[in-house]
């Protein structure tokens, strides 16, 4: 039978990286650490660690054992909530992560209704995008996070983890107003190679979904400035710097420019929340339905014809 509390321990290493950082979290001795650390060894029957002079890091059995001890912590968790407080959404915290788009429409719209229904419970917000703050997630820091994913840049969930899709979220062309491509219904990027573009950074590498697209259009986009804040695009195309590609949720009270649907099919982002299926907080649970309904009522507002 394995200790949870040695397994709170090996889950401690796993998040700090050292023996020094989980005696500090826990605070307990760093000897006492390395202690529950040979005595889970023991129980497991296999090497968790692996220790020389200078670090520690842990094998793949202490890794994958580090992922079940978070499930365990949750499942314990959710026990000692039902056990003092009978589950109730009325009360506590609710942690939620989100990207800044998400902040403009859907999360307000989604959020406004459940604090009016539970207006007891404390809301800590962290925007971000979601690959930074996914490790929040999976440690616990967060109860909820709104993610996106480009059709043509996918990810895989971490272990522990789980996406609810939410909705299909299309990319659309911005161009000044009284450009030519906004006079017809849709465009090919292709049409707009010779144009200087204002694209995004990228994510956890530099080529953005405009390089991406482009690239299987066959040109080489001219990138005159690169930012992650819709704000400066939508000014710069306005200003007639320049074209874009914007998610739908980044258009938002936009003026001065024009949007045109695009026939490239892979242009759109899969909008969802993750969360820990472990996850204890049964205010987690209800404000997911009260984000499932914000979206529902966005999703046909966005783009017509794309469901």
């Amino acid at each position: 039978m394995l200790s949870s509390n040695r397994l709170r321990v090996l889950l401690e290493v796993f998040r700090t990286g050292s023996i020094a950082g989980a005696a500090r979290v826990l605070k307990l001795s760093p000897s006492a650490v390395s202690h529950q650390l040979a005595r889970l060894e023991d129980e497991a029957g296999v090497g968790l660690v692996e220790r020389n002079a200078q670090s520690l890091r842990l094998t793949e059995a202490g890794r994958r054992l580090a992922v079940r001890a978070q499930e365990v912590v949750d499942i314990i968790e959710s026990a000692e909530k039902d056990l003092l407080a009978q589950a109730r959404v009325d009360s506590g915290e609710l942690r939620i992560g989100f990207f800044a788009s998400a902040g403009y429409r859907l999360l307000p719209l989604a959020l406004a209704r459940f604090a009016s229904r539970y207006p007891s419970v404390a809301l800590d917000l962290a925007e971000g995008q979601p690959f930074e703050l996914m490790s929040d997630l999976e440690r616990g820091a967060l109860d909820v996070l709104v993610v996106f994913e480009h059709a043509l840049d996918p990810w895989s969930c971490p272990d522990g983890v789980e996406v609810l899709h939410l909705f299909d979220e299309p990319q659309l062309l911005v161009v000044p107003t009284g450009h030519s491509a906004g006079m017809r219904p849709k465009v090919r990027l292709a049409d707009l190679a010779d144009q200087p573009w204002i694209t995004t950074f990228g994510a956890e590498h530099p080529v953005s979904i405009l390089e991406r697209a482009a690239m299987l259009e066959g040109f080489t986009p001219q990138i005159r400035c690169r930012s992650d804040h819709y704000e400066v695009t939508l000014g710069l195309v306005r200003a007639g710097l320049g074209v874009a590609l914007v998610p739908s949720l980044g258009l938002h009270g936009a003026t001065g420019v024009q949007t045109c649907r695009l026939l490239t099919p892979q242009l759109f982002r899969r909008i969802g929340v993750a969360r820990r299926p472990t996850n204890p907080n049964p205010a987690a649970r209800s404000f997911i339905a009260y984000l499932r309904t914000a979206s529902a009522q966005l999703r046909n507002s966005l783009d017509p014809g794309l469901r």
